[in-house]
């Protein structure tokens, strides 16, 4: 499928920067433009003659014939990889150039990669965004993921021990109603739980392929302190909804993850998940709803793990664009993701690597609450 727009879209206005070579030829679209006009006169005559030259215009001539798409492990990179391809392929037919996706092993290979020219768009977390941002000041937000009609999401906590709960788990999930991690039912919250399902546009119980069940997700209430003495399974250190915020609220209780818990970071949402699912650790965190990651192995897993707080809200994850990309380029591909999400596959392939299911243009001041968190946990570049 080849470039069908002749004209630019004047979506953003973003500086932001390219890097790249490679094999594509991609057949263009062309405009014509006046260059140069030429008049004439003839002694003795009152009128003079004119003659204009047209030139055709290649809405493609300052693009790079390749461009690489960096993403972060939500779930373990080989499937991610995997996960990825129909996306960059769909890239790549509909812009006409070859859009080569990588998984890098963590947040910081990211922004090394958009900082170096390694990568030209980036899939980051809000906390990446910010500390990429600062590191390397002409990498910027081309545009911030939506959930299910929501820029905001938060991390949740979660256990197989329901004797931490201070009642009985229930199907749902926690919405923070007015800062306070609230119980409501699965279809009234802004995530999608594990054992749920948009069907032709109605949430409705999961049913995979093979006719199997997914049990739906079950939730309590239950105050932090309840973690002190415990094993804890963080994502990364530079995860915002896996560390970041979680360690945040620690530190508001006065309860120091130095002394009064033991933690690793296993590097990815889905790793969380299934180390506690399989009793590596005591508690766990992730985004919500990371469960669903491994639903399709572990239909049990929205029961055997019980979500028992939340983080405060969070601005969703954005796609960054690095230095002097033509702006043409940036608005074909802010279209081209959004077109993709309209599609069937789309929606799905996007669903499992992120969760997204639309986009909308970044706007930097939203990243603010990250940056105050930031300062107050002292995190170093």
């Amino acid at each position: 499928m080849k470039l069908k727009r002749i004209a630019l879209l004047a979506v953003f206005a973003l500086v932001v920067a390219a890097c790249g070579g490679g094999d594509a030829n991609p057949t263009t679209t062309t405009a014509t433009a006046p260059v140069a006009t030429t008049t004439t006169a003839t002694p003795g005559t009152t009128a003079p003659s004119s003659t204009t030259t047209t030139t055709e215009v290649d809405p493609m001539a300052d693009w790079p014939d390749k461009v690489i798409f960096g993403f972060i492990p939500s779930e373990r990179a080989d499937k991610l990889s995997d996960t990825i391809t129909p996306f960059m392929e769909y890239l790549s037919e509909t812009l006409g150039i070859e859009v080569e996706g990588v998984v890098t092993a963590d947040y910081n290979g990211l922004v090394v990669a958009m900082g170096t020219g390694g990568a030209d768009f980036g899939a980051f977390g809000p906390l990446g965004y910010v500390q990429a941002r600062q590191q390397y000041p002409s990498i910027s937000a081309l545009a911030q993921s939506i959930r299910f009609g929501s820029d905001l999401y938060h991390g949740q906590w979660f256990t197989t021990d329901p004797s931490i709960c201070e009642s009985d788990p229930v199907v749902g999930g926690l919405e923070n109603v007015n800062g306070v991690p609230t119980i409501k039912p699965a279809t009234e919250v802004k995530a999608l739980q594990v054992g749920w399902k948009y069907n032709d546009g109605v949430l409705g119980p999961e049913t995979l392929e093979d006719g199997t069940v997914v049990e739906q997700g079950l939730v309590c209430n239950a105050s932090l302190d309840k973690v002190k003495g415990k094993t804890i399974a963080f994502t990364s250190a530079t995860s915002t909804s896996g560390a970041v915020y979680p360690q945040l609220q620690l530190l508001n209780l006065g309860i120091d993850i130095e002394n009064d818990i033991s933690y690793e970071y296993l590097g990815s949402h889905d790793s969380t998940v299934a180390a506690v699912y399989e009793g590596t650790f005591d508690i766990g965190l992730s985004y919500d709803d990371a469960r669903r990651t491994l639903r399709k192995d572990k239909t049990d897993v929205g029961t055997k793990l019980i979500v028992f707080n939340i983080t405060p809200d969070i601005p969703n994850d954005v796609i960054t664009a690095n230095g002097d990309l033509p702006q043409s380029l940036l608005d074909e591909m802010y279209a081209a993701i959004q077109d993709y999400l309209q599609t069937d596959e789309g929606e799905a392939v996007l669903d499992e690597i992120y969760g997204w299911t639309d986009i909308r243009p970044a706007v930097e001041s939203d990243f603010d609450v990250v940056r105050e968190a930031i300062d107050k946990l002292g995190i170093s570049q």
